[in-house]
């Protein structure tokens, strides 16, 4: 962090985390934490998200939410073993999540305590919007998809839930869930719509950034993010473009 090269230069720190690409692995004790947090289902926590982004200013208050895609079934139309297996699967996502903030917190503390976090810019972002790639029941195993092969049955996966996200395996969440992960956007990764292409960005820099919290609505790309940086630190020995 602090470099031993030139500790008053600038520096760059790319932290790249495995989550929340699948695999999704994470300790029991965080996995444990979100235990029946996820029974109500996809659609209504996608409707508990819509409406949380309206509150929070991050989509406007006349937005509709897009239609469930018709592959997917309604969450109350599934049988018990559907639905503690599907709901388990969001638990191992949620303490995978969870567990990788908890770490970026750490690496916050570092800079709070090296007096670096008010001069350094955070930016916060994802490459894609959420994975369908589980397929409708969601796998053990994802190697199954990535060799063509049919994926597991509900009867297999209840056979195997104590071990999701445990080292013995490397699952992946149902399609539902990528649905409600791109609330309120339509579709998932790999597909053109904004569910697969439009992803959160945060920017931390309080050195030059004084609102709190604040909500931008203008189109900005992943190309924007260089430029910035090269500004923040007075790089002037290019033209960046206007």
């Amino acid at each position: 962090m602090l470099s031993s090269v030139g500790p008053d230069k600038p520096w760059l720190q790319y932290y790249a985390p495995g989550t929340a690409h699948a695999p999704h692995h994470a300790p029991k004790e965080w996995i444990s934490r979100f235990k029946g947090k996820f029974y109500q289902g996809w659609d209504k926590v996608r409707e508990e998200t819509f409406a949380l982004q309206k509150q929070m200013g991050i989509i406007p208050a006349n937005a509709k939410l897009t239609e469930r895609p018709k592959d997917i079934p309604a969450w109350d139309s599934l049988d018990a073993d559907h639905k503690k297996v599907y709901a388990r699967m969001m638990e191992v996502y949620a303490g995978f999540l969870d567990h990788t903030d908890e770490e970026i917190g750490r690496l916050i503390d570092y800079l709070d305590e090296t007096g670096q976090l008010n001069n350094t810019m955070i930016i916060l972002t994802s490459d894609n919007g959420a994975s369908m790639e589980g397929g409708m029941n969601g796998s053990f195993s994802e190697y199954l998809m990535l060799n063509l092969m049919p994926a597991e049955n509900v009867s297999f996966l209840m056979s195997k839930i104590d071990e999701l996200g445990g080292p013995m395996a490397f699952g992946h969440y149902p399609e539902g869930w990528a649905m409600a992960g791109d609330t309120p956007f339509k579709l998932y990764k790999q597909w053109t719509n904004e569910g697969g292409v439009h992803d959160q960005l945060v920017i931390y820099y309080p050195k030059n950034i004084t609102d709190q919290g604040e909500v931008r609505t203008q189109f900005t790309h992943a190309i924007d993010i260089v430029p910035t940086n090269l500004e923040a630190v007075s790089y002037t020995h290019l033209t960046l473009p206007t």
